[in-house]
C-alpha cells in the first residue's frame, strides 16, 4: 500500500548534523595516532634506554619489559581490530538498515516491514516502532473504508433529498388539495368527526411538506450554493428582516442591532442562520412584546455574534440537546415547528469554521453565540 509519503524530518542541529558512522571514524583516527604514537615513545625509550650500556640484570628487565609492552600493544591493536568490526557489523549496519526501512515507510510505502537482528536494543526498538506501524496501517484502512462507506451514504442521503425535494413534494400537494376539495364538495353529507378527519390529514400532510423542505436545507448546507465570498453581515441581517417582517409586524417585535461587520462566508446561508435565529426569538416569546437584539464584538481572528432576546428562555440542562435534529422542547401544537431550525444554524456556523452556543443561565430570555471568520485582509 503507498499513500502520501511523509513530510521531510527536521534538520539536525549543532553536534548533531554529523552522522554516528562520522564520529566512530574520528574517534578511530585518533585512537589509532594515539596507539602509533605510544608505540613510537616506547621504541625510542628502549633504544636509549639499550645506548646507555646497563648491566646484564638491567638489561634482560628490559628485555622483558619490551616483551611485555609489544604483547600489550598487540593485544590492543587487536581489541581495536575487533571493536572497529564490532562497532561496523553490529552498530552501524544494523542503523543503517533501519534508516533505509523508515526512509521507505517516509517515503509513502507504509506496508514495509521494520526489522533488524542486533543488536537486542536496536531489534527491540524495531520491533516496537513495526507495531506502532502496522496499527496505524489498520487504523487508516479502517478509517479508510468508513471514509468510503460515509462518502457513498452521503451520495445516497444527496439523491434522497432530490427526491424528497421533487417527487415527494408532489404526492403530498395532491393529498392535502383532493382532501379539501372532497370537503369542499360534500360538506354538507359529512359530520363533524368527518370533517375533523379531514383537517388531521391536510395538516400532516401540510406538515411532512414543511419537513421535507427543512431536511433539504439542511442536507443543502456546504453542498449546494456554499460558495464563500466576502459577506456584509448586515446586509445578510436585512434580507432575513425583510423575509420576516410579517412576522415581526404581527408580534409586534423589536429588533435592534450593532453595526454588523464583514465576514467571509455565504451570503445565502448566513441570511438563512439570521432568520432562524430571529424567528425562533419571536416565536418564543414571553407576554411581553419580544425584544430581540443582534450583537457582534471581535474575538482574534473571529467575529462574535450574539441573538439575545426576552423570550421564555432554555434551561441549562438542554443546552446541548437544542442543537439535535428534531429535539423539541415543547409541543407541536403549543410551538409549531420541525425541530430543525437550530440544529441547521449550527451546521451553517460550523461549515464557515465557527461555533454556534446557548449563553445563559436559564432567566428571562436567551442568548445565542456564535463565531465567523473575518474577511480577508481585515485585522
Amino acid at each position: 500500500m503507498s499513500i502520501h509519503p511523509l513530510p521531510p524530518p527536521k534538520a539536525p542541529t549543532g553536534l548533531g548534523r554529523l552522522p554516528v558512522a562520522q564520529w566512530f571514524v574520528l574517534l578511530g583516527v585518533l585512537a589509532a595516532v594515539t596507539f602509533v604514537a605510544g608505540g613510537v615513545i616506547v621504541l625510542t625509550m628502549s633504544t636509549q634506554a639499550a645506548a646507555l650500556n646497563p648491566s646484564p640484570d638491567l638489561a634482560a628487565h628490559l628485555g622483558r619489559l619490551n616483551a611485555a609492552l609489544i604483547v600489550v600493544f598487540a593485544l590492543l591493536l587487536g581489541l581495536g581490530v575487533g571493536l572497529v568490526a564490532t562497532v561496523r557489523y553490529a552498530v552501524l549496519k544494523p542503523i543503517d538498515q533501519l534508516t533505509a526501512q523508515v526512509r521507505t515507510v517516509a517515503g509513502g510505502d507504509f506496508d514495509h516491514d521494520l526489522h533488524v537482528d542486533r543488536p537486542a536494543e536496536l531489534a527491540e526498538l524495531s520491533s516496537h516502532i513495526d507495531s506502532m506501524r502496522a496499527r496505524i496501517v489498520s487504523a487508516w484502512r479502517v478509517a479508510t473504508d468508513q471514509a468510503e462507506e460515509l462518502r457513498r451514504s452521503n451520495g445516497e442521503l444527496e439523491q434522497f433529498a432530490y427526491v424528497a425535494s421533487h417527487d415527494l413534494q408532489e404526492p403530498l400537494r395532491k393529498v392535502a388539495s383532493f382532501t379539501q376539495m372532497l370537503e369542499q364538495r360534500y360538506g354538507p353529507q359529512l359530520d363533524e368527526r368527518a370533517r375533523q378527519y379531514i383537517h388531521f390529514a391536510v395538516d400532516g400532510a401540510k406538515r411532512m411538506q414543511l419537513l421535507i423542505n427543512d431536511l433539504l436545507d439542511f442536507s443543502r448546507v456546504g453542498r449546494v450554493t456554499g460558495e464563500r465570498s466576502v459577506v456584509d453581515s448586515g446586509a445578510a441581517l436585512d434580507r432575513a428582516l425583510e423575509n420576516l417582517s410579517a412576522t415581526i409586524e404581527d408580534a409586534e417585535a423589536t429588533v435592534t442591532r450593532d453595526e454588523l461587520p464583514r465576514v467571509s462566508g455565504n451570503e445565502l446561508q448566513l441570511t438563512q442562520l439570521f432568520q432562524n435565529l430571529i424567528e425562533n426569538a419571536v416565536k418564543f416569546r414571553s407576554e411581553a412584546p419580544p425584544r430581540v437584539h443582534i450583537g457582534v464584538r471581535r474575538d482574534g481572528d473571529m467575529w462574535e455574534f450574539s441573538c439575545s432576546d426576552n423570550g421564555i428562555g432554555v434551561e441549562p440542562k438542554y443546552a446541548d440537546r437544542i442543537f439535535l435534529i428534531f429535539q423539541r422542547l415543547h409541543p407541536r401544537d403549543v410551538y409549531p415547528g420541525t425541530g430543525i431550525g437550530l440544529a441547521l444554524c449550527r451546521k451553517i456556523v460550523e461549515y464557515h469554521g465557527g461555533q454556534l452556543w446557548l449563553d445563559g443561565d436559564g432567566g428571562d430570555g436567551a442568548t445565542f453565540r456564535w463565531t465567523l471568520p473575518m474577511a480577508g485582509g481585515e485585522g
